[in-house]
């Protein structure tokens, strides 16, 4: 039988879009045996799909499921071009949980590296995407040096942020090893080793309660 770790949330794109109901729905898959974290989740000051406060609000009942399943959150965050209101916003809300605060995984890095240092020193794991490679992203270098090695996660957000030379339309999981080359060339690691590392790192981070038969 086929395994799929799942994780379940609401994006911050749809945080108007949920209604009571279906975040009952939502709380209780999360208590699933496969279901082994809680998102993706967080805050979009970018494209703002849904308003701010919504986005909020929809954030602290991610984070409070998080904390209350014990299992980690995935967390999005995106800024417009050289702002950080979101980021500073989303640092505000997990250092108010104090704690309470659920293990945080930072989806596809984007941002200053005072905010990645900062997610570190509340002992976030950090993972990368295609999304490195774009203008703007520069600051990812930096990151992906400074990150500790069992925190470091790559991944394709697919179908979205291809990396250069992955089909623009129809990014697959297999372009991940473009972004896990350039991540292993910034930190100066052998790229096997550093493919073990991730997967060690998955498992640690995304602990299951039941292992795939």
């Amino acid at each position: 039988m086929a395994w799929i770790d799942i994780a379940v949330g609401v994006h911050p794109h749809d945080a108007a879009k949920v209604d009571d109901a279906g975040w009952r729905r939502i709380a209780g898959w999360a208590t699933e045996d496969r279901v082994l974290a809680i998102g993706e989740t967080g805050l979009d000051y970018d494209r703002v799909f849904s308003p701010i406060p919504d986005q909020l609000t929809n954030l602290r009942r991610n984070l409070e499921l998080a904390a209350d399943t014990g299992k980690p959150v995935i967390l999005h965050c995106r800024s417009r071009a050289n702002q950080r209101d979101a980021q500073d916003a989303l640092l505000a809300e997990l250092t108010a949980m104090g704690a309470d605060r659920p293990s945080v995984v930072v989806h596809s890095f984007s941002g200053p590296i005072d905010y990645a240092q900062a997610m570190l020193d509340l002992g976030a794991v950090i993972s990368f995407s295609g999304l490195a490679f774009r203008t703007g992203e520069e600051s990812s270098a930096a990151v992906a040096r400074l990150t500790p090695g069992d925190r470091v996660l790559i991944e394709t957000d697919s179908p979205f942020l291809a990396a250069p030379g992955a089909p623009k339309g129809r990014n697959e999981p297999a372009y991940v090893r473009i972004t896990g080359a350039w991540v292993a060339q910034q930190r100066d690691v052998d790229p096997e080793a550093f493919g073990n590392a991730l997967v060690a790192t998955y498992d640690r981070t995304f602990e299951r309660v039941r292992r795939p038969s």
